[in-house]
């Protein structure tokens, strides 16, 4: 009976191990590049990957490749909403201070995603909203979720979605971008400098330690969020996101699982 349990933990650990390399490949890969990546031999790969079919987190296509099945979604947004309810506090804090929208995004796959927001006080529309999607390249939180991810990581994921143009300040060259990525991890805070939308100034911060790449940000006007009044909102900003990075490593532990011995 023990054996049997310590092979089932194993067995599951396995195939979160692959839905993460196959998520790691872009959502798609084959079975033998799934055995290169993990080590594992290719008739414990298929069986798993076999069983995951079933299930429906994993698809084949008809090239025979792997991806990721939609049965994910379901999971993958439940557990988003569920992060973005934990953080409201925390960005309800941040607009108290800076009288600005908060706003909390993960990166999902090659896309940021929106999962929470508190608006802003002032008599405003909104920039963005919970649900939204955007390639990161063109918003200061993907951009602060991009300085703390490996630069090939970064090219990689760049190669995939390209850089279009969502205004004329939006980076559309990948070498910039990725050389923009130091100055932002050495800084701390990542600039939107109405490149996702004209008019609009954004201040993000990426988290430490989430068990997503996530990033806090306060997003307005550029009438209103001056290049003066970002020297006032970085330092605020900081301190929400270390103690939305704190305390969401014992909320949400990143190594939760059991090892086998």
């Amino acid at each position: 009976m023990a054996r049997e349990s310590t092979g089932g933990v194993q067995s599951l650990q396995r195939a979160f191990d692959l839905l993460e390399r196959l998520a790691d490949a872009g959502g798609e890969a084959s079975l033998s590049e799934l055995a290169a990546t993990s080590g594992l031999p290719l008739p414990t790969i298929h069986r798993l990957i076999r069983t995951l079919v079933t299930l429906g987190y994993v698809r084949q296509n008809s090239n025979r490749r792997y991806t990721l099945g939609s049965r994910l979604i379901r999971l993958g947004e439940s557990a988003s909403r569920q992060f973005g309810t934990w953080a409201r506090p925390f960005l309800t804090q941040l607009v108290d201070q800076v009288e600005e929208t908060a706003n909390l995004a993960v990166l999902d796959g090659d896309e940021v995603v929106y999962v929470a927001q508190v608006p802003s006080r002032h008599s405003m529309r909104m920039f963005t909203e919970v649900g939204r999607r955007l390639l990161p390249h063109g918003t200061g939180v993907g951009k602060a979720m991009l300085s703390q991810l490996p630069r090939d990581e970064v090219r990689a994921l760049l190669a995939r979605t390209g850089l279009p143009a969502y205004t004329p300040n939006t980076i559309t060259d990948a070498d910039e971008l990725v050389a923009s990525l130091d100055q932002i991890a050495t800084q701390g805070y990542a600039l939107d400098e109405s490149e996702q939308e004209l008019g609009v100034r954004c201040v993000a911060v990426p988290l430490h330690g989430a068990p997503t790449l996530a990033a806090v940000s306060v997003s307005g006007p550029d009438s209103r969020l001056t290049k003066e009044s970002v020297a006032r909102i970085v330092p605020k900003v900081l301190a929400i996101a270390q103690r939305l990075s704190t305390q969401s490593t014992h909320t949400y532990p990143r190594e939760s699982y059991v090892h086998d011995a």
